[in-house]
Protein backbone atom coordinates (compact mmCIF):
# COMPACT_ATOMS: atom_id res chain seq x y z
CA UNK A 1 0.00 0.00 0.00
CA UNK A 2 1.59 3.18 -1.12
CA UNK A 3 1.90 6.26 1.45
CA UNK A 4 -0.08 8.88 1.21
CA UNK A 5 0.56 11.54 4.32
CA UNK A 6 -2.19 13.59 6.12
CA UNK A 7 -0.93 16.61 4.40
CA UNK A 8 -1.88 15.81 1.02
CA UNK A 9 -4.35 17.88 -0.49
CA UNK A 10 -7.91 18.31 0.93
CA UNK A 11 -10.65 16.63 -1.90
CA UNK A 12 -13.33 18.54 -3.71
CA UNK A 13 -16.24 16.64 -4.45
CA UNK A 14 -18.53 17.25 -7.79
CA UNK A 15 -20.87 20.11 -6.86
CA UNK A 16 -23.96 18.92 -9.12
CA UNK A 17 -24.78 15.99 -6.53
CA UNK A 18 -23.41 17.99 -3.43
CA UNK A 19 -25.86 17.63 -1.04
CA UNK A 20 -27.22 19.33 2.75
CA UNK A 21 -28.00 17.00 5.14
CA UNK A 22 -27.97 16.01 8.73
CA UNK A 23 -25.79 13.35 10.21
CA UNK A 24 -26.28 11.84 13.80
CA UNK A 25 -23.31 12.88 15.98
CA UNK A 26 -22.82 12.36 19.75
CA UNK A 27 -22.55 14.92 22.66
CA UNK A 28 -19.50 14.30 24.12
CA UNK A 29 -20.20 13.58 28.02
CA UNK A 30 -17.85 13.65 31.34
CA UNK A 31 -18.39 9.49 31.71
CA UNK A 32 -16.77 6.93 28.69
CA UNK A 33 -20.52 6.58 26.73
CA UNK A 34 -21.64 2.86 26.17
CA UNK A 35 -24.84 1.08 24.03
CA UNK A 36 -26.57 -2.44 24.15
CA UNK A 37 -25.60 -3.65 20.63
CA UNK A 38 -28.35 -5.41 18.03
CA UNK A 39 -27.09 -8.45 18.85
CA UNK A 40 -27.58 -8.08 23.01
CA UNK A 41 -31.04 -6.02 22.19
CA UNK A 42 -32.50 -8.02 18.88
CA UNK A 43 -33.35 -5.10 17.25
CA UNK A 44 -32.28 -1.54 17.18
CA UNK A 45 -29.22 -0.69 19.61
CA UNK A 46 -30.26 1.02 23.03
CA UNK A 47 -27.60 3.65 23.24
CA UNK A 48 -26.86 5.56 26.63
CA UNK A 49 -25.42 8.61 25.58
CA UNK A 50 -26.87 11.98 23.83
CA UNK A 51 -26.96 12.35 20.44
CA UNK A 52 -27.43 15.90 17.83
CA UNK A 53 -28.20 16.29 14.47
CA UNK A 54 -26.16 18.76 12.46
CA UNK A 55 -26.85 19.77 8.73
CA UNK A 56 -23.58 19.35 6.93
CA UNK A 57 -22.38 19.77 3.56
CA UNK A 58 -21.27 15.92 1.56
CA UNK A 59 -19.71 15.92 -1.52
CA UNK A 60 -20.40 13.56 -3.79
CA UNK A 61 -17.45 11.59 -4.24
CA UNK A 62 -17.41 10.54 -7.99
CA UNK A 63 -15.58 13.40 -9.89
CA UNK A 64 -12.53 12.48 -7.54
CA UNK A 65 -12.63 8.84 -7.08
CA UNK A 66 -9.47 8.26 -9.12
CA UNK A 67 -7.50 10.20 -6.58
CA UNK A 68 -9.05 8.76 -3.68
CA UNK A 69 -7.17 6.56 -1.68
CA UNK A 70 -7.81 4.17 2.34
CA UNK A 71 -4.08 5.59 3.21
CA UNK A 72 -5.03 8.99 3.11
CA UNK A 73 -8.79 9.99 3.12
CA UNK A 74 -9.71 6.31 4.50
CA UNK A 75 -11.82 5.62 2.02
CA UNK A 76 -12.27 4.84 -1.84
CA UNK A 77 -14.44 3.90 -4.57
CA UNK A 78 -14.20 1.41 -6.77
CA UNK A 79 -15.99 -0.88 -9.46
CA UNK A 80 -15.93 -4.52 -8.61
CA UNK A 81 -18.61 -6.67 -9.47
CA UNK A 82 -19.53 -10.22 -8.31
CA UNK A 83 -20.53 -13.17 -9.27
CA UNK A 84 -23.20 -13.93 -6.81
CA UNK A 85 -26.68 -13.52 -7.61
CA UNK A 86 -27.85 -13.77 -4.07
CA UNK A 87 -25.97 -11.67 -1.41
CA UNK A 88 -28.30 -12.76 1.30
CA UNK A 89 -27.23 -16.77 0.54
CA UNK A 90 -24.15 -17.44 3.19
CA UNK A 91 -23.05 -20.62 1.56
CA UNK A 92 -22.80 -18.21 -1.48
CA UNK A 93 -21.20 -15.57 0.55
CA UNK A 94 -18.48 -18.26 1.74
CA UNK A 95 -18.06 -20.06 -1.41
CA UNK A 96 -17.78 -17.43 -3.90
CA UNK A 97 -18.15 -13.82 -2.60
CA UNK A 98 -14.87 -14.29 0.38
CA UNK A 99 -12.56 -15.43 -2.50
CA UNK A 100 -13.30 -12.44 -4.31
CA UNK A 101 -12.93 -10.27 -1.75
CA UNK A 102 -9.67 -11.75 -0.79
CA UNK A 103 -8.64 -11.70 -4.73
CA UNK A 104 -9.90 -8.13 -5.13
CA UNK A 105 -7.86 -6.99 -1.66
CA UNK A 106 -4.59 -8.59 -2.49
CA UNK A 107 -4.33 -7.23 -6.01
CA UNK A 108 -5.25 -3.45 -4.81
CA UNK A 109 -3.05 -3.27 -1.67
CA UNK A 110 -0.65 -5.95 -2.14
CA UNK A 111 -0.92 -7.89 0.92
CA UNK A 112 0.63 -11.27 1.66
CA UNK A 113 -2.54 -12.20 3.40
CA UNK A 114 -6.56 -11.60 3.61
CA UNK A 115 -8.31 -12.60 6.98
CA UNK A 116 -12.36 -12.11 6.34
CA UNK A 117 -14.02 -12.11 9.78
CA UNK A 118 -17.70 -10.73 9.22
CA UNK A 119 -20.71 -9.77 6.86
CA UNK A 120 -22.88 -7.30 8.40
CA UNK A 121 -26.43 -7.09 5.49
CA UNK A 122 -28.16 -4.26 6.40
CA UNK A 123 -31.58 -2.31 5.07
CA UNK A 124 -33.70 0.22 5.86
CA UNK A 125 -36.85 -1.62 5.82
CA UNK A 126 -38.79 -1.28 8.74
CA UNK A 127 -37.59 -4.41 9.71
CA UNK A 128 -33.92 -4.54 8.81
CA UNK A 129 -31.86 -7.07 6.67
CA UNK A 130 -31.79 -10.69 8.15
CA UNK A 131 -27.98 -11.69 9.86
CA UNK A 132 -27.24 -14.56 11.27
CA UNK A 133 -26.93 -12.96 14.60
CA UNK A 134 -30.65 -10.76 13.89
CA UNK A 135 -31.66 -8.08 11.64
CA UNK A 136 -30.02 -5.18 11.08
CA UNK A 137 -30.75 -1.22 10.04
CA UNK A 138 -28.36 1.46 8.64
CA UNK A 139 -26.34 2.60 11.19
CA UNK A 140 -27.13 5.86 11.42
CA UNK A 141 -25.03 7.72 13.86
CA UNK A 142 -21.89 8.39 12.19
CA UNK A 143 -18.77 6.06 14.23
CA UNK A 144 -15.78 4.06 13.60
CA UNK A 145 -16.11 0.67 14.18
CA UNK A 146 -12.65 -0.19 15.78
CA UNK A 147 -10.67 2.23 18.37
CA UNK A 148 -6.67 2.60 19.26
CA UNK A 149 -7.33 -0.66 22.19
CA UNK A 150 -10.19 -2.56 19.85
CA UNK A 151 -8.87 -2.72 16.62
CA UNK A 152 -5.14 -4.48 17.59
CA UNK A 153 -7.64 -6.81 19.88
CA UNK A 154 -10.12 -7.70 17.34
CA UNK A 155 -7.36 -8.75 15.18
CA UNK A 156 -6.13 -10.96 17.94
CA UNK A 157 -9.57 -12.71 18.21
CA UNK A 158 -9.48 -13.19 14.20
CA UNK A 159 -5.84 -14.07 13.76
CA UNK A 160 -4.53 -15.06 16.91
CA UNK A 161 -2.53 -12.97 19.55
CA UNK A 162 0.31 -14.69 18.65
CA UNK A 163 0.05 -14.65 15.20
CA UNK A 164 0.06 -10.72 15.22
CA UNK A 165 2.55 -10.56 18.07
CA UNK A 166 5.08 -12.31 15.04
CA UNK A 167 3.85 -10.07 12.51
CA UNK A 168 3.88 -6.81 14.09
CA UNK A 169 7.50 -7.97 15.88
CA UNK A 170 8.74 -8.86 12.75
CA UNK A 171 8.56 -5.63 11.04
CA UNK A 172 4.85 -6.38 9.72
CA UNK A 173 1.77 -4.34 9.21
CA UNK A 174 -1.82 -5.00 9.77
CA UNK A 175 -4.63 -3.04 8.75
CA UNK A 176 -8.82 -3.24 9.22
CA UNK A 177 -10.34 -2.78 5.78
CA UNK A 178 -14.16 -2.86 5.30
CA UNK A 179 -15.67 -3.53 2.16
CA UNK A 180 -18.84 -1.84 1.54
CA UNK A 181 -21.63 -3.07 -1.56
CA UNK A 182 -24.95 -2.22 -1.47
CA UNK A 183 -27.41 -5.58 -2.37
CA UNK A 184 -29.43 -3.91 -5.14
CA UNK A 185 -28.80 -0.83 -6.98
CA UNK A 186 -29.35 1.77 -7.39
CA UNK A 187 -29.19 3.53 -3.70
CA UNK A 188 -31.67 6.08 -3.59
CA UNK A 189 -32.44 6.26 0.25
CA UNK A 190 -30.01 6.00 3.74
CA UNK A 191 -26.78 6.43 1.40
CA UNK A 192 -23.62 6.10 3.61
CA UNK A 193 -21.57 8.88 4.20
CA UNK A 194 -18.02 9.10 4.83
CA UNK A 195 -15.33 11.79 6.26
CA UNK A 196 -12.22 12.42 5.12
CA UNK A 197 -9.79 11.06 7.45
CA UNK A 198 -7.76 14.29 7.60
CA UNK A 199 -10.36 16.59 8.68
CA UNK A 200 -11.54 14.89 12.19
CA UNK A 201 -9.53 15.88 14.98
CA UNK A 202 -8.83 13.37 17.68
CA UNK A 203 -11.04 14.84 20.26
CA UNK A 204 -14.65 14.24 17.73
CA UNK A 205 -13.23 10.62 18.31
CA UNK A 206 -15.25 9.33 21.52
CA UNK A 207 -14.40 5.88 22.94
CA UNK A 208 -17.83 4.20 23.51
CA UNK A 209 -18.55 0.73 25.17
CA UNK A 210 -20.05 -1.73 22.70
CA UNK A 211 -22.13 -4.42 24.74
CA UNK A 212 -22.48 -7.89 23.23
CA UNK A 213 -24.23 -11.07 24.72
CA UNK A 214 -20.85 -12.74 25.56
CA UNK A 215 -17.96 -9.64 25.15
CA UNK A 216 -17.99 -5.73 25.56
CA UNK A 217 -16.00 -4.37 22.42
CA UNK A 218 -14.99 -1.02 22.09
CA UNK A 219 -15.98 1.70 19.06
CA UNK A 220 -15.35 5.53 18.09
CA UNK A 221 -18.64 7.61 18.32
CA UNK A 222 -18.09 11.14 16.45
CA UNK A 223 -18.82 14.64 17.78
CA UNK A 224 -19.51 17.48 15.39
CA UNK A 225 -16.47 19.83 14.83
CA UNK A 226 -15.16 22.79 12.53
CA UNK A 227 -13.47 21.92 9.61
CA UNK A 228 -15.16 18.36 9.04
CA UNK A 229 -15.30 16.96 5.54
CA UNK A 230 -17.41 14.73 4.20
CA UNK A 231 -18.37 12.57 1.26
CA UNK A 232 -21.00 9.91 -0.20
CA UNK A 233 -21.32 8.43 -3.73
CA UNK A 234 -24.09 9.41 -5.53
CA UNK A 235 -26.60 6.35 -6.83
CA UNK A 236 -24.36 3.69 -6.08
CA UNK A 237 -24.88 -0.01 -7.60
CA UNK A 238 -24.08 -3.11 -6.78
CA UNK A 239 -21.05 -3.12 -8.88
CA UNK A 240 -19.27 -0.92 -6.74
CA UNK A 241 -18.07 -1.06 -3.26
CA UNK A 242 -16.21 1.63 -0.97
CA UNK A 243 -13.21 0.76 0.84
CA UNK A 244 -13.38 2.12 4.54
CA UNK A 245 -10.04 1.68 6.86
CA UNK A 246 -10.88 1.23 10.53
CA UNK A 247 -7.65 0.55 11.85
CA UNK A 248 -4.00 0.30 10.93
CA UNK A 249 -0.97 -0.97 13.20
CA UNK A 250 1.36 1.80 11.01
CA UNK A 251 0.64 5.39 12.66
CA UNK A 252 3.19 7.44 10.82
CA UNK A 253 0.36 9.82 9.71
CA UNK A 254 -1.76 8.08 7.18
CA UNK A 255 -5.41 7.30 7.70
CA UNK A 256 -5.93 5.24 10.58
CA UNK A 257 -9.99 5.82 11.76
CA UNK A 258 -12.40 6.76 8.92
CA UNK A 259 -15.90 7.63 10.61
CA UNK A 260 -18.84 6.84 8.26
CA UNK A 261 -22.73 6.17 8.69
CA UNK A 262 -26.08 6.65 6.89
CA UNK A 263 -28.24 9.71 5.74
CA UNK A 264 -31.49 11.18 4.62
CA UNK A 265 -31.07 12.38 0.85
CA UNK A 266 -32.75 16.08 1.52
CA UNK A 267 -35.03 14.92 -1.52
CA UNK A 268 -35.33 11.06 -0.69
CA UNK A 269 -38.32 9.56 -1.69
CA UNK A 270 -40.07 7.15 0.90
CA UNK A 271 -41.35 5.25 -1.96
CA UNK A 272 -38.08 4.43 -3.35
CA UNK A 273 -36.69 0.94 -3.19
CA UNK A 274 -35.07 0.02 0.00
CA UNK A 275 -31.25 0.50 0.81
CA UNK A 276 -29.83 -2.93 1.17
CA UNK A 277 -26.20 -3.27 1.73
CA UNK A 278 -23.40 -5.86 2.81
CA UNK A 279 -20.28 -4.74 4.59
CA UNK A 280 -17.78 -6.97 5.19
CA UNK A 281 -14.95 -6.88 7.82
CA UNK A 282 -11.28 -8.02 7.00
CA UNK A 283 -7.90 -7.72 8.35
CA UNK A 284 -4.81 -7.00 5.77
CA UNK A 285 -1.39 -8.38 6.65
CA UNK A 286 1.98 -7.34 5.31
CA UNK A 287 4.70 -9.40 6.16
CA UNK A 288 7.69 -7.48 7.29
Amino acid sequence: MASHQASARPAAGDPARDVRAKLTFIVPQDTKPSFHSSALTGGEPKIFFATEDREVAIADMRAIAEELSIEREGFELRRHATTVDDLYDDDAIARVYEPEIEALLKGMTGADRVVIFDHTRRSDTPAGAKNPDGSRGPASRVHVDYTVASGPQRAKDSLGAEEVERVLNSGGRIVQVNVWRPITGPVQRSPLALADATSIGPDALVATDQVFPNRVGEIYQVAHGAGQRWYWASEMTRDEIILIKGWDSLQDGRAVFTPHGAFQLPDQNPKAPARESIETRTYLVFEG
